[in-house]
């Protein structure tokens, strides 16, 4: 993993989508909470209160507080301290489970961070882990700009200065969404499932020749942006081919992103082409792809149906 990610980030990340209220060790927030050091076969980030196999985020729910109220003073105080000196970063109450004065105590003794939220163990449970694969997975940084295209994520790709950013900001006019540019990040979350996100040095700015870097955000609202996409397809800009590019494209060409094949459209830069139209009419052909719509294989069967009277008529 190329950084750290200390508890403050988690936080930050998810303090709104889940509610969290910091109630003690705060000055733990700055520990780390998923590094190089960290075994992702051995180790669990997340899980259940558990002292056979610790999580570094150790959630505790109504069960979990039911257990330890059910311990006799000195069977309790043991175990929060367990829990509190083993390999956990954070604590965290969920179902609305009350943050006590011992809990508050071991927290704030072994500076550690305990947070409380009313949602579910569950729903804090699926956003922990996403948070985990997003910051433990596999990055690459791809030279491009990464677009949301009819909903669907795009990157745009190209040799320096072929016209990236200005079809990018054509495509921004008639409703696209910014991700980012020159230098978006991609990591695999899933199996099949590429999030592609950009750096906050970049995040909402555009850099155009001639005109210099433009706030993509300020100058057509918040709307025109957007902070992460799985990427799906990806448009390669080309000034010129060595072979003549084919009519009838029967298969689908791809590109490999992190082990995961993503499909590729090539289009051809020349004068007079609407290429903006043409990467909109790319997605909404892969659209149709996903939903088993392949006109080119419609077009070849009708021909073929075509045909078919023709050869019967010779026999």
């Amino acid at each position: 993993m190329p950084h750290r990610i200390r508890v403050a980030n988690l936080y930050q990340a998810l303090q709104t989508r889940l509610q969290l209220t910091l109630c003690a060790g705060e000055a733990g927030l700055q520990r780390t909470l998923l590094d190089d050091a960290l075994d992702a076969e051995r180790d669990t980030i997340v899980g259940p209160l558990t002292y056979i196999h610790p999580n570094r985020i150790q959630l505790i729910g109504r069960s979990e507080q039911d257990y330890l109220q059910q311990l006799t003073r000195d069977k309790r105080s043991q175990a929060l301290e367990r829990l509190f000196q083993s390999c956990t970063r954070a604590v965290v109450l969920v179902d609305g489970v009350p943050a006590d004065d011992d809990l508050c105590y071991w927290a704030e003794h072994s500076g550690l961070p305990l947070f409380r939220t009313p949602l579910s163990d569950r729903v804090v449970l699926d956003n922990l882990q996403h948070f985990a694969a997003l910051n433990l997975s596999e990055k690459i940084t791809l030279h491009g700009v990464f677009l949301e295209v009819l909903g669907m994520g795009v990157l745009l790709t190209g040799d320096a200065g072929i016209g990236k950013s200005e079809l990018a900001l054509e495509l921004i006019t008639r409703g696209s969404r910014l991700i980012a540019d020159d230098a978006p990040q991609f990591c695999r979350i899933a199996p099949e499932i590429i999030s592609g996100t950009c750096p906050s040095l970049l995040l909402g700015m555009l850099e155009v020749r001639g005109l210099g870097v433009l706030d993509i955000q300020a100058m057509f609202g918040d709307n025109a942006i957007k902070t992460n996409k799985y990427l799906r397809l990806i448009v390669c800009l080309q000034t010129r081919r060595e072979h003549p590019p084919q009519r009838l494209v029967t298969q689908q060409a791809t590109r490999e992103v992190l082990g995961t094949r993503i499909p590729c459209v090539t289009l051809l830069m020349a004068p007079g082409r609407n290429l903006a139209i043409l990467v909109e009419a790319a997605v909404r052909s892969h659209l149709l792809k996903l939903k088993g719509v392949d006109t080119t294989e419609q077009f070849v069967q009708r021909q073929q149906a075509a045909l078919q009277p023709m050869d019967d008529d010779a026999v």
